[in-house]
């Protein structure tokens, strides 16, 4: 199986060159690959809460679907592990993003690569969110007496993405 390419590779925000449309026949892009992220929101969806605690993203970036979902374990689970049960957690960015790969042959020494085509279109490889400078990545909403366990536990997701990101706690 295939590895991953590094997250370097996709983290600049372009502009594809892509197409979904519902005539197969005019689409680039035949299908889109799932996306790894299980739940968007979590936790007490109807309680009411006093206080919200934001991660913001501090540049623009790409953030991929496996990063997002890799971050929203670390985050759940450190809520759910300190006894936290009355929380709100969402999930505020979508990967909507079409990420393609041309793959390249390389021999067995290595000493020679396939050089290909130089600007070829590529297959859907997996999917990315494209994050404006300020835009609110996670948001947890607590009570007062739970705001410390919650802003632990969502600086735990900023080693997850690859970006720079800030941590602003609200008051609703």
């Amino acid at each position: 199986m295939a590895t991953l390419r590094k997250g370097k590779c996709y983290s600049k925000i372009i502009t594809a060159y892509t197409r979904k449309s519902k005539v197969k026949s005019k689409s680039y892009i035949r299908t889109s690959p799932a996306s790894r992220i299980v739940r968007y929101d979590m936790g007490n969806l109807k309680g009411k809460f006093d206080h919200t605690i934001n991660l913001i993203s501090t540049q623009d970036i790409q953030i991929r679907h496996n990063a997002i979902e890799s971050a929203r374990l670390v985050v759940f689970r450190r809520l759910q592990k300190s006894g936290l049960n009355n929380f709100y957690f969402k999930i505020k960015i979508y990967p909507h993003h079409i990420l393609r790969e041309n793959k390249m042959l390389s021999g067995a020494r290595a000493d020679r690569l396939q050089t290909g085509m130089s600007h070829a279109f590529g297959r859907p490889m997996g999917l990315a969110a494209q994050v404006k400078k300020g835009k609110i990545i996670f948001s947890i909403q607590v009570n007062k007496e739970y705001i410390k366990q919650a802003t632990e536990s969502i600086r735990l997701a900023i080693p997850r993405l690859p970006c720079k990101c800030s941590v602003e706690v609200k008051k609703n």
